[in-house]
């Protein structure tokens, strides 16, 4: 077989608006290999780069795991000292990055076993739905793996503090209905139903104004900064550019008319 094919692999699919990004492992359910995090970074990019797309579904191959985490089976080869530990590090800060910073609107559509760095990839993207029977968990504490400041502060940054200590603290695993209760996703969806209201909540956000979109992503990562960081003028530029755009007038036109708008990003 194939090193590439079984180290999994991280791929990207365009249809329409919406580019959708799989982690694609199911049989380590979607275990992160050292070239899937490089692949993240990668696939994230393109998708950024691609002017046809205005948001971005990231999701795992099959029914039964987003993502279990980073693929242990490689930590004897890739983390045997402190400076190889060190380097597989900063790949994954790199794909994570890529992903948190991210242009336009990202969606993490989670099915199954969400833990370890596969919470963290759901944790970077600015929207988390999932199936009913979905299950999340950062088992660090029972692995006696020390967690890096920068994840700890990546958890607490999207759920606030408390609920950070308990997911580190407990190391426990939590059911769809927890995690909603803590913050870490916004909706559950019924497993027999997830495909088609997946589709439909991204699709939904897709079909909005793509440069609406961007001006409210360009918002919350520069709300994300140190105040003293802040690049607000960027942002003001952004909304100054959606007033002056063909979008906004076929929005009110199709407001109007009481049709679908047909936004082209200009």
């Amino acid at each position: 077989m194939d090193a590439s094919v079984q180290a999994g692999r991280v791929t990207l699919a365009v249809d329409g608006a919406l580019a959708t990004i799989t982690l694609d492992q199911p049989a380590r359910h979607n275990a992160m290999s050292l070239a899937m995090w490089r692949e993240l970074a990668a696939r994230v990019e393109e998708a950024v780069a691609d002017d046809a797309v205005r948001a971005i579904l990231v999701t795992g191959a099959g029914e039964k795991a987003f993502c279990s985490g980073a693929d242990i089976s490689e930590f004897g080869e890739n983390r045997s000292t402190p400076e190889a530990g060190a380097a597989y590090d900063h790949v994954v800060d790199i794909g994570l990055e890529a992903l948190r910073r991210a242009a336009k609107p990202t969606i993490a559509a989670i099915r199954g076993i969400c833990f370890g760095g596969g919470l963290e990839v759901a944790l970077c993207c600015d929207l988390r739905i999932a199936a009913s029977g979905s299950r999340f968990r950062i088992p660090a504490a029972r692995l006696g793996l020390g967690y890096a400041y920068e994840n700890v502060a990546l958890v607490v940054d999207r759920l606030g503090t408390d609920a950070a200590a308990e997911i580190l603290f407990t190391a426990a695993i939590l059911d769809a209905q927890d995690a909603r209760r803590v913050g870490i996703i916004s909706r559950i969806l019924p497993d027999e139903r997830f495909a088609d209201e997946v589709a439909a909540f991204a699709g939904a956000i897709a079909g909005n104004a793509p440069l609406v979109l961007q001006a409210v992503k360009r918002a919350l990562l520069e709300h994300a900064k140190p105040a003293q960081e802040r690049d607000v003028a960027s942002v003001q530029a952004a909304v100054a550019a959606c007033q002056a755009s063909a979008d906004y007038r076929e929005g009110r036109a199709a407001f109007r008319e009481k049709r679908e708008p047909r936004f082209t990003g200009r």
